[in-house]
């Protein structure tokens, strides 16, 4: 038995900056309309406004009317384990309804129709699947501006009631009954397609990991803000002192002060300040200038993210998007967006970290220069331990280069991986043809590491100059006029990963034309009703969505096309590549190495509470689970990738940090 479910809430917290668990504990949170609709029988709705169990009479939706729904059924059926739940954004729901019932919510029992649409290549919201599909019903336009009448409160806090305006709540009631038939028809649509049960599972395990959240250091959380705040202070007044300008922070009115003081400044972004401060007349000028540049680093957005997000139970919670990134599967983050987090190289951490903590901004200040930087640096150690606990970080190595070599049979590769994994200074050796231990930190042609690591990072996915550029290798000292000899030289070290750019875009091109066929490792180009499927090692599938082949002129040739997520998140036909397709299947297939690493972890009994590209976090009692432990599970032979060397390295610590 299946029932679809679709719920309208009130709240008087802000869902979309604070994340559905804060939404949820809000005083005045309530479901006002319930509409669920199990196997072949008509959708049917619950109107909790009027009171538990109450009945209620429905416009005509299109040509029928749809019965009332009973609160004791859809009861009895939620509790049900012989239910599948289902509903589009199943997170929210499962949430919502644990919270307003007071009852648990097996993530097992549920399946989300949200991820099912994007393992299809589909765009992110209802009304888009909606759309890309074609389908009959689709959802009501109006429906933004009726959640902002009856689910929002007012400018001055009040909140509307289905009194207030009977003709919107008839209509809204239609809307709830609508997004549940929308959603039914899609998942009846995408059911040609199951998900695998590994799929299922690992959705589960994602959101006991999102119900468990991790615990905030809310100490240090506010301090750093109070700091912010007061170094911000600070740094106006002086500058408004300088100026005597009402806002020094505004471009419009720093650009007509500079002017009047001998700097003409087309833009006063960080990129710019710099060789705007090599051409400032005077220290005033310089000054004011130095003031904006460190007016500009004092964002404390991440803290402010866990401001709002922090819950009774001093944590955060729902920090991970499952399928985030469509294309491969992988994890997005939400929120506090920790797949992003700065990286912390502050010698001595803890220090910092309390003097943070305990106020001390004055010896901060003294101590380590500029608040901002010290900030930034900081903001991973906010996560800490529960009570008793500390955290075990563990990290897969180089993952994508591994995984990449293994894929494309690329032999030197996969032996240095088998070896001592100096992948960096192997590159560099195989590029300039000089023994890997003269590249070795100390050694007389240690500066060729630079060249082999930005090589790895940028070439391998058919990036050329620009790629270089990108990953940083004009930062790093290479001169621009080397860097296509970088490009040509790692490509000639690598030819199997080259050869295997062509391979994959040539099978995808003859899957579009009818004949699939199968390279090494199982991965499989074929199309099926409107979509381009390449199967991975793993089993799992990506989907690309009404793929076309199309004559590019600069290329002279035919292009694979698709429709995908573009600029503006929106849907549109999109190109792609040898390298590209290579991209999406390493990281897709890096991305299942995760996703069964940390279901043998669970299983073991490690508590996961958030993970980072291909790091995982786990919040362990003092004397149980052991970083070696973990290192073996995650570095265990995987069936489905013989031969693929899987080495995980990690710390313990007391808060997070990069080690």
């Amino acid at each position: 038995m299946i029932m679809g479910v679709d719920i309208e809430t009130y709240s008087s917290v802000d869902l979309v900056k604070t994340g559905t668990r804060p939404y949820t504990e809000a005083p005045d949170f309530a479901i006002l309309l319930i509409s669920y609709k199990v196997d072949d029988q008509p959708t049917r709705i619950i109107d909790l406004t009027g009171g538990a169990g109450a009945t209620i009479t429905l416009l005509p939706v299109e040509t029928a009317d749809l019965p009332a729904g009973d609160l004791d059924e859809f009861l009895c059926l939620l509790s049900d384990p012989g239910v599948i739940k289902t509903a589009y954004n199943a997170a929210f729901e499962r949430t919502c309804l644990a919270r307003y019932f007071d009852r648990p919510m097996p993530p097992e029992q549920w399946q989300c129709t949200m991820v099912q649409a994007a393992t299809m290549g589909l765009p992110g919201t209802l009304a888009q699947v909606g759309a890309a599909l074609g389908l009959e019903k689709q959802k009501m336009e109006e429906g933004k501006d009726l959640i902002r009448y009856f689910c929002k409160p007012t400018k001055d806090g009040t909140r509307r009631l289905p009194g207030d305006a009977p003709e919107k709540w008839e209509r809204f009631k239609q809307y709830n009954v609508r997004d549940v038939d929308v959603e039914t028809d899609i998942r009846e649509r995408l059911s040609r397609w199951p998900r695998p049960q590994v799929e299922l599972d690992a959705w589960a395990l994602d959101q006991r990991i999102n119900d468990r959240g991790v615990r905030l250091d809310a100490a240090l959380v506010d301090q750093a803000l109070k700091l912010d705040a007061e170094y911000s202070s600070r740094l106006m007044g002086e500058a408004r002192e300088l100026t005597g300008l009402q806002n020094p922070n505004s471009d419009a009115q720093l650009k007509t002060w500079l002017g009047a003081h001998g700097v003409l400044a087309d833009s006063l972004d960080k990129e710019s300040i710099p060789a705007l401060l090599d051409a400032a007349p005077d220290d005033t000028t310089r000054r004011a200038l130095q003031l904006r540049q460190e007016l500009g680093k004092t964002s404390v957005k991440k803290y402010e993210a866990m401001e709002r997000g922090i819950c009774r139970d001093g944590r955060v919670h729902n920090l991970l998007q499952f399928y985030g990134a469509g294309r491969t599967g992988r994890w997005a983050g939400r929120l506090v967006q920790v797949q992003n987090l700065p990286q912390n190289k502050l010698p001595d951490l803890e220090t910092a970290r309390d003097l943070v903590r305990n106020g001390e901004f004055d010896l901060l200040e003294l101590a380590y220069g500029s608040p901002p930087f010290v900030l930034s640096q900081l903001i991973r150690t906010a996560f800490i331990p529960s009570e008793g606990c500390r955290f075990i970080v563990c990290d897969y190595s180089a993952i994508e280069a591994r995984v990449l070599a293994w894929l494309a049979g690329e032999k030197w590769v996969l032996d240095e991986f088998y070896g001592d994994g100096l992948i960096y200074e192997a590159t560099a050796a195989m590029m300039f043809h000089v023994p890997k231990e003269d590249i070795k930190k100390g050694g007389p042609r240690a500066d060729l590491r630079s060249k082999g690591k930005v090589a790895t990072l940028a070439c391998g996915y058919q990036g050329s100059t620009g790629a270089l550029i990108q990953m940083g290798a004009l930062k790093s000292g290479i001169p621009e006029e080397e860097l296509q000899g970088i490009v040509k030289r790692w490509r000639k070290a690598n030819q199997n990963i080259v050869r295997f750019w062509y391979d994959v875009e040539a099978a995808a091109i003859q899957a579009v034309q009818g004949r699939p066929s199968t390279l090494d490792h199982g991965i499989h180009f074929e199309c099926e009703a409107g979509y381009l499927f390449i199967t991975l090692p793993s089993g799992r599938r990506l989907a690309y969505y009404k793929p076309e082949l199309r004559m590019e002129p600069k290329f002279e040739k035919m292009g694979l096309t698709y429709l995908g997520i573009g600029q503006n998140k929106q849907f549109t036909r999109q190109k792609s590549y040898g390298g590209k397709l290579v991209e999406n299947i390493t990281q897709a297939t890096a991305r299942d190495c995760l996703r069964d690493a940390m279901t043998a972890l669970d299983e073991a009994g490690y508590h996961i509470v958030f993970h980072v590209h291909d790091e995982v976090i786990v919040d362990m009692p003092e004397g149980e689970g052991s970083l070696a432990d973990m290192q073996a599970i995650m570095g265990r032979p995987l069936p489905w990738a013989p031969g693929l060397p899987l080495r995980a390295a990690g710390f313990e610590c007391k808060f997070y940090m990069k080690d």
